[in-house]
């Protein structure tokens, strides 16, 4: 990934194809800044559709009761815990991307250093 020169043309997003407002937002703010690799670029289109759907999953739970009644009983919305994965979803993916947090270019500590590290899961231990 590449930092791209102050040229102020708005960043193409014609190769990430149908996004909803987070995911078009999600990408200019990437792509005004960067240039990305192949690879690079389909981890973004992936952010992206994953930023829509938390949009979409959100506006449901807003729309409808959190809790359902079902044949079990009162049960939480569905779409609460698909939200809560998506998030992690999204979180996970933007970690791969490796975006520098901050201005890396300065030597003072404003920016939080980016640990390198691969996307691991939840319980990331070694077998016992």
């Amino acid at each position: 990934m590449a930092s791209t020169d102050d040229s102020g043309s708005a960043p193409d997003l014609s190769g990430l194809g149908e996004l909803g407002a987070s995911g078009r937002r999600l990408a200019a703010a990437v792509l005004a800044d960067f240039t990305l690799d192949e690879h690079e670029s389909t981890l973004l289109r992936e952010a992206c559709r994953t930023a829509d759907l938390v949009d979409r999953l959100q506006e449901t739970i807003d729309a409808d009761p959190l809790l359902t009644a079902t044949s079990q009983g009162q049960r939480i919305h569905p779409a609460i815990t698909e939200i809560r994965q998506q998030r992690i979803a999204l979180a996970r993916i933007l970690a791969a991307l490796r975006m520098p947090a901050g201005d890396e270019s300065q030597g003072d500590q404003k920016g939080r250093q980016q640990r390198r590290m691969g996307v691991r899961g939840v319980y990331g231990g070694g077998a016992a």
